[in-house]
């Protein structure tokens, strides 16, 4: 009978493979107490991980609280902003509103004037009334062309003529100023005549001078019939836009 006993494997740790293992074990120890070492120093410094978890914790806190607040003053601002703007748009509405209603007036007291000098010169009532007014700038930088319509009031039986002669006041800096018509067209019209039986358009081109700031425009008339006393007319400066 034959010997069919398988021999043994037998595998020894040689003295190269324990100090691998030895070295890999010091050098875990190593680094074991180094940490030890650095945690022991960061404690004696004062350091704690606990204390520095929670402050974390802290700045975070703050942190979103100052995202939050920054969020809602930006919220104010835009409020803010929009209000500014619609107060803007209020002072603007309510501005042109007043000039509309001061125009409105200024027409209203001149219509007043106008109709207490028909009064005082008798019932028979003027010949020549001033139907339109307007003001509107000319080509010239500087200069202005005043449209005015003349018309006969009641039933236009007979021609009518006279003049209009035309004043402005306004400033020159602070100081006050009246200009009549050959200052305003530098000497070329003394008055404007007129001629007409139903109504008749003036368009003089007026040039103020430097430094002048218009205020306001009187327009006077005149008959050339004798006893037919002048009747004036005042009219706030404003240019007419197209």
């Amino acid at each position: 009978m034959s010997d069919t006993t398988q021999p043994r494997v037998i595998i020894r740790t040689g003295p190269a493979s324990r100090r691998w293992l030895f070295a890999g074990l010091a050098a875990l120890g190593a680094l074991g107490v180094a940490y030890a070492i650095f945690e022991s120093g960061r404690y004696a410094a004062g350091f704690s991980r606990l204390e520095a978890f929670r402050r974390q914790q802290s700045l975070r806190v703050q942190i979103r609280e100052r995202d939050a607040a920054m969020q809602d003053l930006q919220r104010a601002a835009a409020d803010l902003e929009t209000l500014r703007t619609a107060q803007g748009i209020e002072r603007s509405e309510l501005s042109r509103t007043i000039g509309d209603l001061q125009a409105q007036v200024a027409r209203q007291s001149q219509e007043l004037t106008f109709y207490k000098g028909i009064v005082v010169q008798g019932a028979s009532g003027p010949e020549v009334k001033v139907q339109e007014f307007a003001v509107s700038r000319a080509v010239t930088p500087g200069s202005y062309v005043i449209r005015i319509t003349l018309v006969q009031p009641g039933r236009p039986d007979n021609v009518v003529s006279g003049s209009l002669l035309l004043v402005l006041e306004g400033t020159n800096g602070k100081d006050p100023v009246k200009l009549e018509l050959p200052a305003l067209t530098e000497g070329r019209m003394r008055d404007l005549p007129f001629s007409f039986r139903y109504f008749e358009h003036l368009t003089p081109e007026i040039t103020l001078p430097a430094g002048v700031a218009p205020e306001r425009l009187t327009l006077e008339v005149r008959s050339s019939r004798r006893g037919i006393a002048p009747i004036s007319q005042t009219f706030l400066w404003s240019i007419e836009t197209i």
